[in-house]
């Protein structure tokens, strides 16, 4: 992973995010309000993220630079993995790294260098060799360069060995491999770093811009942007670090502020301040959310975080394995029998699903048995089918019942069939004849 530049990104984040929830639709005043800041520096920061954009993308032409606001209306998914990839190496690395490194490269695939020869070529900039040289540390470690030679001064290429081996046909193969499951698996974030280093080559060698064959139109875009924060706490939780943010809850109707400089002006504006101990991250592919189960540093129940809430994630000391295990596994007993994070009190529900008629197989019944976790099907005729499952309360399995519509009745418990036989009354209200 690239070291992470110092500076707070989480208005970037925050704003891209905003950009791929809305698709365009607010205007700057909207995106100021939402975001908790001014128009001015609203301003300020899409200046910011236009000029990271064409210092990274240099090779691009100016028709891919077109404004973001009419990228995403009218070009939502050819942008999608440039913002993606985008965001990522803004996140990751500061202006004058992007430039340098960017540099390199393009000289190693030209010719091999030496770090003096390297340093001979830069004009408008003149980094130091101790600089270069930890450039150099940094791209061979990811594999991107290799030394090609045995004694100093040492001479270093590009390594294209993999992506130069193949055929036409099996680099397209390779990408559209990739292509799949960056988009489809979790999480995606390195599938993406992967796809536009190929897709890169493929523009290289074959002049092709048109790459991918398919859309994911139900893939959550905007949700990848929480993939940076997802990555942080599954590393935190390997190796038992404490970790602290600053959490804005669901319901707030802002989820950053700016922070007044002027003391004269000072208030609270950044969140409440949490220091847990990660458990579990947990993703929930019906709503394309990222959780993070946790335990405060303190007595006190088990805590649940929506990741987009989090801003200004650091990683603090660590705690023994003896504790950390106790906790994770006390965590995962907790939800043991939860549709996705609840921990409320466990219940039994038993629903009847009525099988397709004048079909040849039940679809219904292969999506519950695809869907349906630990429940199990206890009877079963040409009609319908009984689905029986235990959970912490019904609150999260209701939706995924609600899905089903008219293809399945709840049986128990009675609170939640006398709540779905309330819902389909007012749904019969709304639909009476006027």
């Amino acid at each position: 992973m690239s070291v992470m530049a110092r500076e707070s990104f989480d208005k970037e984040l925050q704003l891209l995010r905003l950009l791929f929830l809305t698709a365009g639709a607010y205007n700057r005043q909207q995106l100021a309000e939402r975001l908790g800041i001014s128009v001015h520096t609203l301003d300020k920061t899409i200046k910011k993220l236009k000029d990271i954009q064409s210092t990274f993308y240099q090779h691009v032409g100016d028709e891919e630079k077109k404004e973001y606001y009419a990228q995403l209306r009218y070009n939502y998914f050819e942008v999608t993995d440039n913002f993606l990839m985008f965001l990522y190496h803004a996140k990751s690395l500061k202006d004058s790294e992007v430039e340098r490194l960017s540099h390199i490269l393009e000289k190693l695939r030209q010719q091999p260098h030496s770090i003096k020869d390297l340093l001979d070529t830069f004009v408008d900039t003149e980094p130091d060799e101790k600089t270069i040289r930890q450039d150099m540390k940094y791209l061979e470690e990811i594999g991107v360069i290799k030394n090609v030679s045995e004694v100093r001064p040492y001479v270093y290429q590009f390594d294209g060995e993999l992506l130069d081996s193949l055929t036409d046909d099996e680099l397209l193969d390779l990408y559209d491999f990739i292509d799949f499951m960056a988009n489809t698996q979790l999480p995606a974030v390195p599938g993406y770093l992967l796809q536009e280093k190929v897709k890169r080559y493929l523009k290289f060698r074959l002049k092709r811009t048109d790459a991918s064959a398919f859309l994911y139109k139900y893939h959550f875009v905007s949700r990848i942007l929480d993939e940076y924060q997802a990555l942080l706490l599954t590393e935190a939780i390997r190796q038992r670090n404490i970790v602290e943010f600053h959490y804005y809850t669901p319901k707030r109707l802002k989820f950053y502020d700016s922070q007044n400089t002027n003391p004269a002006f000072q208030r609270d504006t950044s969140g409440r301040h949490q220091k847990v101990i990660p458990l579990r991250v947990i993703f929930d592919h019906q709503y394309g959310r990222w959780y993070l189960l946790a335990q405060g540093c303190g007595n006190g129940p088990l805590r649940k975080y929506r990741v987009e809430g989090m801003t200004k994630l650091v990683t603090g000391r660590s705690v023994t394995r003896d504790i950390f295990s106790s906790l994770q596994a006390s965590a995962d007993e907790r939800i043991a029998h939860s549709w996705l994070i609840d921990t409320g009190k466990l219940v039994t529900v038993r629903l009847r699903f009525f099988q397709p008629r004048d079909t040849p197989h039940s679809f219904i019944q292969e999506r519950v048995e695809a869907q349906g976790q630990w429940g199990i099907v206890t009877e079963e005729s040409r009609e319908s089918f009984v689905y029986e499952i235990k959970v912490n309360s019904t609150m999260e399995i209701t939706p995924w019942i609600r899905s089903f519509g008219s293809s399945v009745e709840v049986l128990e418990p009675l609170f939640l069939r006398k709540q779905f036989q309330k819902e389909w009354e007012e749904l019969l209200a709304y639909y009476e004849f006027v």
